[in-house]
């Protein structure tokens, strides 16, 4: 075999590769996408006695598996819609901060997640999260109570759903611009923008929401980077605050009073005050404002 025929080959099983590669990458994305975990548990068992398990069925007969707290009256609801991997338990602290404020709060499990039933895409999030905030409405909550709280993956899901639907705020921790964006991050070597069947464009989406917006990002964020948010908060044309922690990665703002911000932003919002006064940056943990 001459060294031509040789390298014609090695190219031949290189591209051969290749495209079984991107097949299964295809095939099987929503493996690589969603990370649920199954596990049910109440929340009585972790010691919210004030909390309601509720089991909400879908149109297309599917079960989705909430945590429910009725607001402390003259308080919000947020409705919240959890990240990427585990299940609403893990989110315990979340839960306990919002509760201790007075907050009522509505967490709904991903379908495959905590106990609900079905598979995770985006159409079905969507749609279940429409169908979660109907029922909040159905049970006595006003539009102008329910803000609209998303957390990573489901920042995608509550950008959707405030475009969509008559809320009082959207809350976005650590968000992303698009699920693609973040896939060609991953695989710079993919055609993914051909390839994804969720795209979450949460850029495209942000556009349509008219009530106020508050991003929250992590500045060492490495999974969803600061800049995403930087550039939701950028492309957004309704009231906006964006609030970054230096030095603090995915999600893990609370230990340096990320929830006392989001506080006084829904306290903002309740009284129609949106603007913000910017702390001094002589603390390296001090978080960094800017509003709108």
């Amino acid at each position: 075999m001459s060294w031509l025929e040789a390298i014609t080959l090695y190219l031949a099983f290189a591209v051969a590769g290749y495209v079984v590669l991107a097949v299964v990458i295809t095939v099987f994305q929503r493996r690589l996408i969603y990370k649920p975990d199954p596990r049910r548990t109440t929340p009585h068992r972790d010691g919210h006695y004030d909390v309601d398990e509720l089991s909400i069925p879908t149109p297309d007969g599917k079960t989705i598996v909430a945590w429910y707290a009725m607001a402390v009256p003259g308080q919000p609801t947020v409705l919240y819609f959890h990240g990427n991997a585990g299940y609403i338990e893990l989110r315990n602290e979340r839960l306990a901060e919002l509760k201790s404020r007075g907050y009522g709060v509505l967490m709904p499990n991903m379908r495959s997640y905590g106990g609900s039933t079905g598979r995770p895409c985006e159409q079905s999030a969507v749609a279940d999260a429409k169908l979660v905030y109907s029922c909040l409405r159905n049970s006595g909550v006003a539009a102008n109570d329910i803000v609209v709280f998303g957390e990573s993956l489901g920042t995608g899901i509550a950008t959707q759903l405030a475009a969509s639907r008559n809320v009082a705020g959207l809350i976005l921790d650590s968000p992303y611009t698009s699920m693609t964006a973040l896939a060609v991050r991953a695989y710079p070597w993919l055609p993914v923008r051909r390839m994804l069947w969720d795209q979450f464009e949460t850029e495209r989406h942000i556009r349509r929401v008219t009530v106020p917006i508050l991003i929250v990002h992590g500045e060492a964020d490495r999974l969803v980077p600061v800049d995403m948010g930087r550039a939701l908060f950028e492309t957004a044309v309704a009231p906006k605050t964006l609030i970054t922690f230096p030095g603090v990665s995915h999600l893990e703002h609370i230990p340096h009073g990320s929830f006392d911000d989001i506080e006084q932003w829904i306290e903002r919002l309740a009284t129609g005050d949106r603007k913000v006064n910017p702390l001094s940056h002589l603390n390296p943990w001090q978080p960094s404002y800017t509003g709108e």
